[in-house]
């Protein structure tokens, strides 16, 4: 009987002296995903024994970057863990912790290299991936069925595809078809799809990794007049203030062919009240021309460490933890979330929830990153003049070739105030 207290006693022992050692974190969240990120922090617990308080971030994520600013230029110990969208990594570059030695390389390497190399800023790892997000084309895979034609792998094949279609419906009787909605509002959602238009016509980005702007090329120009030849033809006037939302409401009320967005459309479009139930396909964007990659807009998440965490080594565990296979997997599964680890994209269990993943693998793993990591904190005032410029040349009747002249010299000078 003393020797099993004695036993019950040095047992109860090691148990308090492990948690003598365990610390608690703090960490944010998006709203959308608090209940996951709990049961994250009770999983991780459980492993290690230390606790992580999740604190929910306003509703409108952008809400998040004074807040952040304000914590971070106080050097607060209050917050350890950041959720950051790829745009704001490198606004706070200077103030996440380089977490490259701290993640043992196997664990990077688990990830899309393009997703992991938008978090490698000034030779160092800020952060580490927790979903993807890339453009995407959903199409009316019953349409193209019907008039015997096959997923467009060019943009010119999709313009046509589109327009063949588009009337022979209209003369059917569907007066209110498009054969393609997509964003060309004045906003961010813009920038994306430019992006993705020009890149994947062999133009190249906004600005490069060494800081070089090549907008002004005769592929960017081609990309953005055939863009404009859609307004009116294949895409309605108003696409001109579509928005992600504005343009999924097109397709799936049944009214559009083609349509590019992020791949949450894929559950949104199987969802009661979707007039398109079963009738969606998803492929990879386009290619400007044979030979170029598709480029979708890169747009994924990320969790770092302040740079001012006092727990940095617990906060850094905490962040290979949720981005590790086991809570991507459980993310998938649970939200219908694109992972950032390849080899989740052939794991039979995450295909049950997201079937294109296994057909669309190579859109993720090809993709076009906007500048925020070489623009930094710069990096809205980039964007803004970009998709304005962009969008001043889609509804304009000015020429191309000059406005990306004009916009290209205005980038210049922004560079210089970086």
């Amino acid at each position: 009987m003393l020797k099993r207290s004695l036993a019950a006693l040095a047992i109860s022992a090691g148990i308090w002296a492990g948690s003598a050692h365990a610390e608690t974190i703090s960490a944010f969240c998006a709203p959308t995903e608090f209940d996951f990120c709990t049961s994250v922090a009770k999983a991780w617990k459980d492993k290690t024994g230390n606790e992580a308080k999740i604190n929910k971030m306003p509703a409108l994520l952008d809400d998040a970057i004074p807040l952040y600013q304000q914590l971070l230029a106080a050097k607060s110990t209050d917050v350890d863990v950041l959720f950051l969208d790829v745009i704001w990594l490198g606004m706070f570059k200077n103030n996440l912790l380089d977490i490259s030695k701290a993640i043992p390389q196997a664990d990077q390497d688990k990830h899309f290299a393009s997703t992991l190399g938008a978090a490698k800023l000034d030779g160092k790892l800020v952060a580490m991936p927790a979903y993807m997000d890339v453009g995407l084309m959903f199409y009316r895979k019953d349409l193209l069925e019907k008039y015997g034609k096959q997923p467009p792998k060019t943009w010119d094949e999709l313009t046509a595809t589109a327009k063949e279609i588009q009337d022979k419906e209209r003369a059917d009787g569907k007066a209110d078809l498009w054969g393609y909605a997509w964003q060309a509002k004045s906003y961010e959602g813009l920038t994306c799809d430019a992006i993705e238009l020009v890149a994947s016509n062999g133009g190249g980005t906004i600005i490069s990794d060494d800081g070089k702007v090549t907008i002004d090329s005769p592929q960017a120009a081609e990309a953005i007049e055939r863009a404009k030849g859609w307004i009116g033809t294949i895409s309605p006037e108003g696409v001109l203030n579509y928005d992600e939302e504005a343009s999924r409401a097109i397709f799936e009320s049944g009214n559009a062919v083609f349509h590019r967005n992020w791949p949450y459309v894929w559950g949104t479009s199987h969802a009661p009240g979707s007039a398109i139930i079963d009738k969606v396909g998803v492929m990879p964007l386009p290619v400007g021309k044979a030979g170029e990659k598709s480029s979708g807009c890169l747009g994924p998440m990320y969790y770092g460490v302040s740079k001012f965490s006092a727990k940095a080594d617990a906060a850094t565990d905490f962040v290979n933890f949720i981005t590790g296979p086991e809570m991507q997997k459980k993310r998938a599964i649970d939200a219908a979330v694109n992972p950032s680890i390849p080899a989740l994209y052939s794991d039979p269990d995450v295909l049950a929830k997201i079937p294109f993943l296994k057909d669309n693998q190579q859109a993720f793993a090809d993709s076009a990153v906007r500048p925020s990591g070489y623009t930094g904190t710069s990096y809205n005032r980039v964007s803004q003049a970009f998709y304005r410029s962009v969008h001043d040349m889609l509804s304009g009747g000015g020429d191309i070739k000059s406005g990306l002249t004009t916009l290209a010299a205005r980038l210049e000078k922004l560079k210089e105030s970086r």
